[in-house]
């Protein structure tokens, strides 16, 4: 063998075994890249659980809103980026009870991720409907408006982001203990400032059932379902002008996102004017707190 051949010889046996470093340190480097990137990929359904989950999360997770800014949750639909976006996730975090009528059709397109079903635990509304399937269609997804079933569905995300995380599970506990303390003195300040009032109030549409049960009151609404796009028909109007007559109720309570019209003719024919109280579905200024809050103090208005 000639000096050439085994120099060649040498050089081979040299280069292979550093490509082959070469190409396990490049693997191994995009495996670490991942791994260096910790943070859970959350997508929150609508405005109320976007709050909750980057409360709970903070800086160990990206929160995206899927319901874009401005857009009422009860009318939309993911397109076909939305869904590829959620393909990628690894939590979509709902509210359930229904509210979220795409999601059958993401699990049957085989999502990989979890989706964290935040009315596990609490117990849901049931229409009186002895067709149990339309009953089921007909569930109260409201559930966000009473700040103790609040404070449930905090704890379902913090135990979600803990099993999908668990190094920072107690960041994720502790981070969603402190919020719930918050939301425990909102709902001492609504117990306690509507405790001695009237417990009569007329909502635009069935949306703040949990909320009078949990505070002994009444709801009367406009629109007697969950659906906000109800028919309003005289028949209507003549009911709820006769109920507000015969309960002494001069504020008539409106939503932010719609047309403050028929509230105002309701409102008109009984002397009183109108309020608004939000369900807290489109994204507005303030948080949780402060616009349920400003909820209180319009309710405390008309029943105090």
């Amino acid at each position: 063998m000639n000096t050439q051949t085994k120099l060649a010889i040498i050089a081979i046996s040299i280069v292979i075994p550093l490509s082959s470093l070469v190409v396990y340190s490049t693997n191994s480097n995009q495996q670490f890249t991942h791994i260096d990137n910790p943070k859970l990929q959350v997508i929150s359904s609508f405005n109320p659980l976007h709050e909750f989950s980057q409360i709970v999360g903070q800086e160990k997770v990206d929160v995206t809103l899927l319901v874009p800014v401005g857009v009422e949750p009860h009318d939309w639909e993911p397109t076909i980026k939305d869904v590829q976006q959620m393909q990628k996730s690894d939590l979509i975090v709902i509210n359930g009870v229904g509210f979220e009528s795409w999601v059958d059709n993401l699990v049957e397109n085989n999502y990989q991720g979890t989706i964290v079903d935040t009315s596990i635990g609490i117990t849901i509304i049931h229409p009186q409907d002895d067709d149990k399937e339309h009953s089921e269609k007909l569930e109260d997804p409201h559930i966000w408006l009473n700040p103790v079933f609040a404070k449930k569905q905090v704890q379902n995300i913090a135990l979600a982001f803990s099993d999908a995380d668990p190094e920072n599970r107690e960041f994720y506990q502790t981070n969603a203990e402190k919020y719930n303390e918050q939301l425990d003195l909102l709902d001492s300040k609504i117990r306690n400032e509507l405790s001695n009032c009237n417990n009569d109030f007329i909502a635009f549409h069935d949306s703040f059932s949990y909320f009078a049960k949990e505070y002994d009151l009444n709801q009367h609404t406009i629109i007697a379902t969950n659906d906000l796009h109800g028919e309003v028909t005289a028949k209507t109007l003549e009911n709820i002008i006769s109920t507000a007559r015969e309960l002494n109720i001069n504020i008539i309570f409106s939503e932010e996102t719609i047309n403050t019209k028929t509230s105002q003719i309701i409102a008109n024919e009984i002397g009183g004017k109108v309020l608004v109280l939000s369900p807290l579905e489109i994204v507005s200024e303030g948080n949780y707190i402060s616009k349920m809050t400003k909820n209180l103090e319009n309710l405390k208005e008309a029943l105090c």
